[in-house]
C-alpha cells in the first residue's frame, strides 16, 4: 500500500482476486492476520521489523506466532555500501545494520517463507538489473525469493533465472507496458514464465 487512505482499495483488490495477492505497507503483528483473513495470500514486511537500524527480534518472533511463517514475505531491500549490500528501511533511506548475505538469508529463512529483494540503487530506473546482486542472491538463498530493480527487457528474464539459479524470481514494474513502460510487454511476460514452467 502506499501510504495511509489506501486500505479500502487494497480490500477491494484482495476481494476480486482472493488467495491472488500479497500486501505491503504498513503491516505489523496486529494487522497482519487482518488482511490475511481478507484475502491476502501473504503479507509483506519489512520497516517493522527493524529499529533504530537493527533487526528487532521480539517483533519477528511475535509476528512469526500471529500468523507463522507460510503466510510471511520478508522484504530485505537493500543498498551497496562498500562491498556489502545492506538492508535499508523507511522509504529506503535508513541503513540498518543488517548485511544481505548467505547467514543472514539462512537466519531469517526460519521465520518466512519468501523474500522480496528490491535492489534500491537501480530500482526505477529502468536501466538494467543488478547483476552481481542477483547472482549473489542465487547462491544463498535457501527459499524463495523475487528480486526487483532495474528490469527493462524480457532479456531480464532470462538473465535473472540463469545468474539466480532457477531460485530467484524477477519482479518488473516500470518498464512493464500495463504500467506505461516500453520495454516490456505483459503477454511476453507471460509467455516466458509459461514456458519456464514447462521446462521444469
Amino acid at each position: 500500500m502506499l501510504d495511509a487512505g489506501n486500505e479500502a482499495e487494497a480490500l477491494s483488490a484482495l476481494k476480486t482476486f482472493p488467495g491472488g495477492l500479497q500486501i505491503g505497507g504498513g503491516i505489523n503483528s496486529a494487522n497482519a492476520r487482518g488482511w490475511l483473513d481478507s484475502g491476502a495470500s501473504h503479507v509483506i514486511v519489512t520497516s517493522w521489523v527493524f529499529r533504530e537500524g537493527r533487526v528487532d527480534w521480539d517483533r519477528l518472533g511475535e509476528l512469526f506466532k500471529v500468523i507463522g511463517k507460510d503466510k510471511l514475505v520478508l522484504d530485505l531491500s537493500c543498498r551497496k555500501r562498500g562491498e556489502d549490500y545492506f538492508v535499508v528501511t523507511d522509504r529506503w533511506q535508513k541503513f540498518t545494520d543488517l548485511i544481505v548475505n548467505q547467514e543472514s538469508l539462512v537466519k531469517f529463512s526460519g521465520y518466512c517463507s519468501e523474500f522480496l529483494v528490491h535492489a534500491v540503487d537501480v530500482e526505477g530506473l529502468c536501466r538494467g538489473i543488478d547483476r552481481e546482486l542477483v547472482q549473489k542472491l542465487g547462491g544463498w538463498t535457501p527459499i524463495p525469493l523475487t528480486y526487483a530493480g532495474g528490469a527493462n527487457s524480457i532479456t531480464d528474464l532470462e538473465t535473472v533465472t540463469k545468474l539466480g539459479q532457477g531460485k530467484v524470481d524477477l519482479t518488473i514494474g516500470s518498464a512493464l507496458n500495463i504500467f506505461g513502460g516500453s520495454g516490456v510487454k505483459y503477454a511476453d511476460a507471460v509467455a516466458f514464465n509459461r514456458w519456464q514452467k514447462v521446462q521444469r
